[in-house]
Parts: structure tokens; C-alpha cells; sequence
């Protein structure tokens, strides 16, 4: 196996023994207080004299099945999503195999306790919850000595690292230093979803200040209390930090830029892609996603990529991320160029439908999109006059798509696409059961956050989620499997195409475009997979010789959740 490979004594089970390393063997008390080696009651009779644990425990032993339905029926006892995100981060920091396993084993029914939507109520509530620390606390202050504070973190073989400077977080706005839930959620899907090794995960959040006023009149806040820096000093910080970050983990550390405000995720993404192997998931992590969506769909729409016009609420990060991909795969179909590829393709934001004679007054990233038309002050009027085929939402603010949005893409189309990717569910566009409805149950319709199915005169559809943990767990699988040394727009299409790829005809005939969450695991090898192939392809892989069976080879480095027997 290749030095880029995860696997190491993390992806064992069964009967190999193992020794429970921790600096010296852990045992008796400090084992049972180690969260990586921890079993509880699974310690079996053996283990127990080995390791001088007996009195430490009641003398039953547990299987790790017993375990995992006895943790999810107290789960399933808390009716407050937020109880049931406190139960699961107090299980990981007891006994990480069984927080794993019960991801792994119960992904639909717990995804959304720790990622969106509950995620995002956490990182409102961080301060308040906050217990034990989880991640790496960069701020203002470790300026001039970043590196150091990067080996402060016991775990010295990182590959991945996701970080966020808290000012964009979710729909929910600037959160500073609670932001933390997100790297911690998004790093434990890497785990349970991808099959990264936890130690091999770091998550980062750098404090540069908060401007949210409740937070900076907070007494419980954990952050610093002052408004965020701007302009040179916070360029300096980033540099030091991806220097630092470089240096310490070498040139195939992954790191992925999670919720930052818009002119910082552009520039981040844009100064660091030609040096380090980074990753921006609310830009080209959304992009991807919804692109399988679209490419999946279009067997229920017809025709090609081409054909369709496309119409966007919300001209930020994701918006225009999803545009350049779907552009970048127009044109690789059809040969023509993406600034052709473009025209296929409207942006609306807070100022109405981004048009050539607004040029002046539009930021950089939003001018690849400002079309020639007449001036459209509102998504409406928008919707009517550029008859779209699909429409998508990635305002950040809920119920916009409105009975007359959604009836008018219902006269223009026989089966309108129409995805409220806003996080978390309050924001979404509009729900799952607005659109079935207004659309008298023609629409094809995703989500960002979870909804439940919906009945409309009998019949039962099931929304799509448009979720990123489709896509980051197994993308980063696949760029740390080959020793990826940068990330090329190409690997993000393989990912979209993987992704489509596993959509059966089961799933068609539902009306839903992406793949159950049920079968995860086998989703992200083959995307690892197509990521990885492209990456061999454009020799951006380091590790050699190429595995045969790639996908295979994804499902040999992903971390297993089991149990190991200790010697």
C-alpha cells in the first residue's frame, strides 16, 4: 500500500491483535478514559486481566451490538435534536469505534444530529454546550508562532485538516469561535462516511475576532472578544498558517475551507490552489453534489445538460460555484467554450437578475455571469421571463420560492426542477411539501436539509437531499488514497459523475435523484475511485504503481468501526 494510503491499525477487526498504544500501553484506569481504545463493557474476560481492569467494571461483558442498540435506544429517548448532538459528542469522547459505528450502522437517522440541521444550532449554542475542547484553537494571538501551536496537537500523521474562521456559518451568519462544531461535524463524516482515520483528521478554527454583537456582549463566549480583523493582518495569519501547515504535514495534507464569508473563500480558494491540495466545500463541494443531482435527474427530464436553462436564487459562494461546474460540463460535452457554456445559465441575487448593465457595481466573481438583458428587479419576474428548466436556491434566506414562483415554473415546464439548497431546513427556499403541492406533484425537487416524504393525493414522493456528505467524505478519500498532490476542476466532475452514477432505476421511479444514505460507504469508494482515476489520468497522483481495482482499493484504506481484540 502506498504512503498515501489510510490504512493502518485504525481499519483492523476481528481477530488480529492489536496493542493500545498511548505513548506507553494504555491500561487499567487511563485506558478506560482514552476514547480511542475504550470498549467499556465490550472488554472481554482476557482483556480484562491483561490490562488490569477488573473491579474497573461491572462484571458483564457486552458485544459492540449490544453496545450500539442499548446507546441508540437513549438516543432515540431525547425529543430535542439538540440532546441527541450533546449524546453523540459525549459518546465520541468516551468511546470513539462506537460513535463510529453507530454513524455508520444508523447514517439516515443520525446524520442529522451531527451535521446540518442540528450542527448548526450547536454552533449557535457552542459556548453553552461546551465541555471538553475538540479541534485546534488558532486566533489572532499565536500570530508568529502558528507552527508551534500545530504541535500542540498529539496526532502527528494529519490528512486532513478542516477549517473555518467561523463568519459564514451555514445560513446562521458570523459565529467566530463557535463555529468549531462545523470542522468537528464535517471531520467525523469523513470518518464514518469516507473511511478517513479519525487521528488522521484535524479539525481547525482561526479566530480572527466576531462582529456578531450578541457574541462580543456574551460573558460565555469563548472567542475573542473584539471585531474581526480585515485587510493585511488577516492575510498574514492565513499565510502563516498554510506555510505552518505545509511544513508540518508535508505537500499531500488535504485542507478544506469550510464557512468562510464570500470574499474570503474566493480569495483563499484562488491564491492557495496552484501551491497546497485545497478544497472549498461550501464552492466546489456544493458544485459537485448538485451537479450529480442534475445529471442524474436528467433521466427523468430527458435530453442533455445542454438543453436545460438554469436559474439561480442566491449569487454567492455555492451559487456560483454550481454555475462554473455546470458550465465546465456543458462544455466538455458539447466542445463549445464555458464563457458560451455560461449563457445557459442566470444568476439572481439581492438586487434582482445579474445583467451586463450592473457590471460596474458587481463583484469580481459574480461578472462571468452578468448576461445582456433587460434590468429584472425580482426572482418572479425573472422566473417568467428566462423560462427556466431548473431552478436553485443558495440565497441563504428561506421561503423564497413562493406559490407564484413555483406555479409559474410549473406552467413553463411538465416536470420543473427545483432544488431549496439553503441550510439549515429554516432557511431552505421552500419545502418539500410547498413544492409537490404548488406543482400539483410534477416537480422534481432536492434539498439542502433533510425533509420527510410527502403525500400528495395518494401518492408518496421522496424529497432528494443535496447534501455535501455525498460528496467531501469520498472525494477526500480519493485525493488522500493516490497521494494527490492538487485539486484539479476535473477530479470535482469524476466526483459528480461517481456520485450519479449510483442512482438506480429503484430510485428513478421515486422521483429521487440521489442514492439513499443507506449504502453510503460503497457511494464513497466509487467516488474515491473516479477521483482518483482522473487524478492517475492528469498525473496528479504520487501514489505508484496505480491499484488495479481502484474501487476496491478505496474500500481496503477505509477505517473500520469494529472493535479490535487487544493483546
Amino acid at each position: 500500500m502506498g504512503d498515501g494510503a489510510v490504512d493502518d491499525n485504525g481499519g483492523v477487526a476481528g481477530d488480529q491483535l492489536v496493542t493500545p498504544w498511548n505513548l506507553s500501553i494504555s491500561s487499567g484506569h487511563n485506558l478506560l478514559r482514552d476514547p480511542h481504545h475504550n470498549k467499556g463493557l465490550a472488554f472481554t474476560e482476557r482483556e480484562r486481566d491483561a490490562h488490569y481492569l477488573h473491579g474497573l467494571l461491572p462484571p458483564t461483558v457486552f458485544t459492540q451490538e449490544l453496545q450500539e442498540k442499548k446507546v441508540m435506544h437513549l438516543i432515540r429517548q431525547y425529543e430535542v435534536p439538540l440532546q441527541r448532538y450533546i449524546a453523540m459528542i459525549d459518546l465520541q469522547e468516551r468511546n470513539e469505534r462506537l460513535f463510529y459505528k453507530l454513524l455508520v450502522d444508523h447514517v439516515e437517522e443520525l446524520l442529522p444530529v451531527v451535521y446540518t440541521p442540528t450542527v448548526g444550532e450547536a454552533c449557535q449554542k457552542f459556548g453553552s454546550i461546551f465541555r471538553r475542547p475538540q479541534g485546534l484553537y488558532i486566533s489572532l494571538k499565536d500570530k508568529g508562532q502558528v507552527l508551534e501551536v500545530l504541535r500542540n496537537w498529539p496526532q502527528r500523521f494529519i490528512q486532513v485538516i478542516v477549517v473555518t474562521d467561523g463568519e459564514r456559518i451555514l445560513g446562521l451568519g458570523d459565529l467566530g469561535c463557535q463555529g468549531m462544531g462545523i470542522p468537528v461535524g464535517k471531520l467525523s463524516l469523513y470518518t464514518a462516511l469516507g473511511g478517513v482515520r479519525p487521528s488522521a483528521c484535524l479539525p481547525i478554527t482561526i479566530d480572527v475576532g466576531t462582529n456578531n454583537e450578541k457574541l462580543l456582549n456574551d460573558e460565555f463566549y469563548i472567542g475573542l472578544k473584539q471585531h474581526r480583523a480585515r485587510g493585511e493582518e488577516y492575510a498574514e495569519l492565513l499565510e502563516e498558517f498554510m506555510t505552518a501547515v505545509k511544513r508540518n504535514y508535508g505537500e499531500k495534507i488535504l485542507v478544506q475551507f469550510e464557512d468562510f464569508a464570500n470574499h474570503n473563500a474566493f480569495e483563499l480558494l484562488n491564491k492557495y490552489r496552484n501551491t497546497h491540495l485545497v478544497f472549498n466545500d461550501d464552492i466546489q463541494g456544493t458544485a459537485s453534489v448538485v451537479l450529480a443531482g442534475l445529471l442524474s435527474a436528467l433521466k427523468l427530464l430527458g435530453g442533455t445538460l445542454s438543453d436545460h436553462t438554469f436559474l439561480f436564487l442566491g449569487a454567492g459562494e455555492a451559487g456560483t460555484g454550481i454555475a462554473e461546474l455546470i458550465a465546465l460540463q456543458i462544455s466538455k460535452q458539447t466542445g463549445v467554450n464555458v464563457e458560451e457554456a455560461r449563457k445557459k445559465i442566470w444568476l439572481v441575487d439581492s438586487k434582482g437578475l445579474l445583467v451586463s448593465s450592473r457590471k460596474e457595481s458587481l463583484p469580481h466573481f459574480k461578472l462571468p455571469w452578468a448576461h445582456e438583458h433587460e434590468p429584472i428587479n425580482n426572482l418572479l419576474d425573472a422566473v417568467k421571463e428566462i423560462k427556466p428548466t431548473v431552478l436553485i436556491g443558495t440565497s441563504g434566506v428561506g421561503r423564497q420560492f413562493t406559490q407564484e414562483v413555483v406555479e409559474a415554473m410549473s406552467s413553463n415546464n411538465e416536470k420543473p426542477l427545483i432544488m431549496a439548497l439553503s441550510n439549515p431546513t429554516s432557511q431552505a427556499e421552500c419545502t418539500a411539501e410547498e413544492a409537490y403541492t404548488w406543482s400539483q406533484g410534477r416537480a422534481i425537487f432536492a434539498s439542502g436539509s433533510p425533509f420527510d416524504p410527502v403525500t400528495y393525493e395518494d401518492k408518496v414522493f421522496v424529497p432528494g437531499q443535496a447534501n455535501n456528505a455525498y460528496i467531501f467524505p469520498g472525494f477526500g478519500l480519493g485525493l488522500i488514497m493516490c497521494g494527490a498532490t492538487r485539486v484539479h476542476d476535473d477530479l470535482l466532475l469524476a466526483a459528480s459523475e461517481g456520485l450519479a452514477s449510483q442512482v438506480t432505476d429503484e430510485n428513478f421511479a421515486k422521483g429521487i435523484i440521489y442514492p439513499p444514505y443507506s449504502c453510503i460507504r460503497t457511494i464513497s469508494a466509487h467516488i474515491a475511485a473516479s477521483v482518483a482515476a482522473k487524478a492517475y489520468e492528469l498525473d496528479l497522483a504520487s501514489v505508484l504503481p496505480r491499484p488495479n481495482d481502484l474501487v476496491k482499493f478505496a474500500e481496503s484504506c477505509m477505517y473500520s468501526p469494529t472493535y479490535p481484540n487487544y493483546r
